[in-house]
């Protein structure tokens, strides 16, 4: 899992305005759980805020090989 605060300023920035701006429900689930382990918590703590599973979130938090967030270009992809 990765470091409190492991986002610079301007990648959580970037975040919050997809957070706000999107309407696609996939995007903003993916944005939330970036920003909610920024803030140091847990998969746990996570999973039982946003009401989903724990892999979920361990899915959606990049631990999954295959899927990358794009800040810049407000975009998921998958890698493979």
């Amino acid at each position: 899992m990765p470091a409190k605060n492991h986002l610079s300023q301007n990648q959580k920035q970037r975040l919050i305005k997809i957070l706000k701006e999107s309407d696609d429900n996939y995007v903003r689930e993916k944005v939330l759980i970036l920003l909610l382990i920024n803030d140091g918590k847990t998969y746990q703590e996570i999973s039982e805020f946003m009401e989903i599973a724990y892999t979920t979130v361990a899915y959606w938090s990049g631990e999954h090989p295959t899927l990358a967030i794009s800040i810049n270009t407000q975009t998921i992809v998958r890698l493979s």
